[in-house]
């Protein structure tokens, strides 16, 4: 249970919102522009740094106990060619890792475990619209091997530095090797999914709130309601697919995770489960939303056409008897007598206004 309260505990360090120093700009990667940091563990414990990544393996492998956690963004295949080559990585992994646009997955490539990761963020925005964006998602590669850890970020957010820094604070989880580092990201992936559902569901409830509010716009709720959906299936293209990975890291045996780490992705699988399920709630109430707004805009459309056909058939009264009069025959009522103008005008009046009395009865004005 201790192992498990510290990796949630450094799972949950790392989403705090305290400022930190960029390390994926180029200008603070002291090994390259697209090397965000290299560093060498042995026991739990940072070592010094080295200057190249070369020399960081090296260190690493002197004796036991230690490994070399490499971590990138967006590198060309020219820039990842040489660390592939250092680490022995699969040239289709590396494929994956530098083109990115994968889907989240698990793949064993000798004694290296290739992960993918899809990483996500809530877009913040005063006002939800039809063109608002509201998730961004990026991908997280990760190489596992016997003593190296090769991170490779995509997009522009999922900074690897907080995570790092809680992991290093805790130099008992470090010593069980590249695992922990795999089993903290995957926590950190997984709980950046449950911020980024509870953010969607405010969106979800104030667009509901608005369908069924009296001064709601019809067409901008409808859009609304469709830019959630599609930003709702943005999400679940991340979330879902992760299932069955984190399924497989934490039941079939890998020589590259430690048997006590792997036992802990069963935890981060439940947390997965719940998110997937909101998901899938959240869509089946977006569906029911824009059915209802369906609904309402018919109600109002029927309600229109209703005061269209009842005005068309007041005016039609005051229409026909001035058509009929208005025809040029000499033998026509009243039309000699002194009164039949107003008197005729009077009939008119009073037909429209029992006319109006009826529809309004019924609720058609």
């Amino acid at each position: 249970m201790s192992m498990v309260g510290n990796l949630r505990k450094v799972a949950n360090l790392a989403r705090r919102g305290r400022r930190r120093v960029d390390l994926s700009h180029p200008a603070r990667s002291p090994l390259g522009s697209t090397v965000v940091n290299c560093v060498v563990y042995r026991d739990g414990i940072r070592r010094p740094g080295t200057d190249t990544v070369e020399e960081a393996v090296r260190h690493a492998r002197r004796r036991r106990g230690g490994f070399v956690w490499l971590g990138l963004h967006e590198p060309s295949e020219k820039e990842f060619a040489g660390v592939a080559e250092l680490f022995g990585l699969h040239p289709l992994a590396v494929e994956d890792a530098v083109h990115a646009h994968q889907r989240p997955k698990v793949e064993q490539y000798g004694e290296v475990l290739f992960s993918v990761f899809k990483t996500v963020t809530y877009v913040e925005h005063a006002e939800l619209t039809a063109t608002s964006e509201v998730v961004d998602t990026g991908e997280i590669m990760v190489f596992t091997g016997p003593d190296f850890v090769v991170t490779v970020r995509h997009g522009r957010h999922g900074s690897l530095g907080p995570l790092r820094e809680d992991l290093e604070a805790h130099p008992d989880l470090l010593a069980k090797g590249p695992s922990a580092v795999l089993h903290a990201i995957a926590d950190h992936v997984v709980d950046d999914y449950v911020t980024v559902t509870e953010a969607v569901q405010n969106d979800i409830d104030q667009v509901e709130t608005d369908v069924f509010s009296r001064h709601s716009s019809r067409t901008a709720d409808a859009g609304r309601i469709y830019q959630l959906k599609r930003e709702l299936l943005e999400l679940k293209r991340a979330v879902v697919p992760l299932a069955r990975p984190l399924d497989r890291l934490a039941t079939e045996p890998r020589a590259c995770v430690d048997k006590e780490i792997q036992a802990y992705f069963r935890d981060v699988a439940d947390h997965l489960t719940r998110v997937t399920e909101q998901i899938t709630a959240f869509d089946a109430l977006l569906d029911s939303i824009l059915q209802a707004h369906l609904a309402q805009v018919t109600v109002a459309q029927n309600e229109d056409m209703r005061k269209i056909t009842a005005w068309a058939a007041i005016i039609a009264v005051p229409t026909m008897v001035c058509g009929v009069y208005g025809m040029n025959f000499d033998h026509m009522p009243e039309l000699r007598w002194r009164f039949g103008y107003p008197l005729v005008l009077a009939v008119i009046v009073s037909a429209c206004f029992v006319i109006h009395r009826g529809f309004k009865r019924n609720g058609w004005l």
